[in-house]
């Protein structure tokens, strides 16, 4: 199957797929071309962005974390290339700091993993916020707010980890451990 694109039929709405699990890549893809979209898929930011560039897609799923830059700055770029660009933000490293940096720079969505496509889809299909969301009834856990928190400074040293450290006080591998745990 090639990297590039699933299907030529050019009724279908584009959509650019960037996640660095190339196997998540291709089972997400193949689901999404089953419901009807034209899949382009890239395996980091860089090769996303020149994708984007060639042809500017209708819909854009894109992984946080990946490695070099963030699927952050992706969705930024994306957004300059074309402000109508519908962009969901998947990631297995859900936090509150980072589901708000996506949403301000131009997602629509923010789904943690495990997400299946018919998640995904419906996402695309949201056109505003849920008023009936349920509202937590206890306060975060010190974990989750440290947590939180951590994410909030790494996010701001867009992903240096020595940075952070150094931002929160406390040795580089004492943070790699921090954020090996899944809170």
């Amino acid at each position: 199957m090639s990297e590039k694109t699933r299907d030529d039929d050019g009724d279908r709405p584009d959509l650019l797929l960037v996640d660095d699990d190339k196997t998540f890549c291709e089972v997400m893809g193949d689901a999404l071309a089953k419901r009807g979209f034209e899949v382009r898929l890239a395996h980091d930011v860089a090769a996303g962005l020149k994708a984007a560039e060639a042809s500017p897609p209708e819909y854009a799923l894109v992984d946080l974390k990946m490695p070099g830059p963030s699927g952050l700055e992706l969705v930024k770029r994306l957004k300059q290339l074309d402000e109508h660009t519908r962009i969901v933000v998947l990631t297995g490293y859900a936090s509150i700091a980072t589901a708000v940096e996506a949403i301000k720079l131009g997602a629509i969505h923010y789904l943690t993993k495990p997400a299946d496509a018919d998640d995904v889809v419906a996402a695309f299909g949201r056109l505003g916020g849920d008023a009936g969301a349920a509202v937590a009834h206890r306060p975060l856990s010190v974990q989750r707010v440290e947590w939180e928190h951590i994410q909030k400074v790494l996010n701001d040293s867009k992903g240096n980890i020595s940075e952070t450290a150094r931002r929160l006080g406390m040795h580089r591998r004492t943070l790699q451990r921090k954020l090996q745990k899944k809170v």
